[in-house]
């Protein structure tokens, strides 16, 4: 039960939508393209972080791959940048 509460508040700071939700679950719709990578932009505005960290606050929700390249994309649109320890940081104001 408590699981479920830190699930639905994950969901609601995601902005994501729940697809169904009893006392044992709650199903959220995986975010699309365009969400994902605001979702990266709002935890990468919070401190800088890397694949791993991000993969494991979006489990069940993005898998590394997709993190990567919305990453890669960011990364070329110059909205963030790639350190050298690994971390992406925001760039902007």
């Amino acid at each position: 039960m408590a699981n479920n509460g830190m699930e639905n508040d994950q969901s609601r700071k995601l902005g994501l939508p729940v697809v169904y939700e009893d006392s044992d679950l709650v199903v959220i719709r995986a975010p699309t393209e365009d969400q994902l990578i605001e979702i990266l932009l709002d935890l990468l505005r919070e401190s800088p972080k890397t694949v791993k960290e991000l993969h494991s606050m979006l489990s069940g929700l993005a898998s590394e791959d997709k993190i990567r390249r919305a990453l890669t994309r960011l990364v070329n649109e110059r909205r963030v940048l790639a350190r050298e320890d690994g971390r992406y940081v925001f760039v902007g104001i």
